[in-house]
């Protein structure tokens, strides 16, 4: 998976948004305002941040050493996975990209939902 595709597939998502609030360096997704994925523009290697729920996340990093405990974030609560030169398939990075998202969509209130459509 290239930057493009993750940017791609991240904005295929309902009510996601992008933009570049650390800076210009720093892509950021937000779905319904909050953030599921953030990924760096000037790395070498392509990597994401992700949310995890926090018993899932160990697992990940325990099976994969593409996955590590996230990168300027809440360890608890999020991964780093490097993409590029991994042995990652680009549908389980989906998979990740989706548990990401979908972990985001779950904390809204009813309310936010109705606001967004989802």
């Amino acid at each position: 998976m290239h930057l493009e595709q993750l940017r791609d597939y991240c904005l295929s998502k309902a009510a996601t948004t992008e933009g570049l609030p650390f800076g210009p360096d720093t892509l950021v997704f937000k779905a319904a305002g909050k953030m599921f994925a953030v990924t760096g523009l000037d790395e070498d290697d392509l990597r994401v941040n992700l949310k995890c729920d926090p018993e899932y996340a160990i697992q990940l990093r325990e099976r994969h050493e593409e996955v590590k405990p996230g990168w300027h974030m809440n360890k608890k609560h999020w991964n780093t996975v490097y993409i590029e030169d991994g042995d990652l398939s680009d549908d389980f990075i989906k998979e990740l990209i989706d548990h990401s998202y979908d972990l985001i969509i779950k904390s809204l209130t009813k309310k936010k939902r109705a606001e967004f459509g989802l």
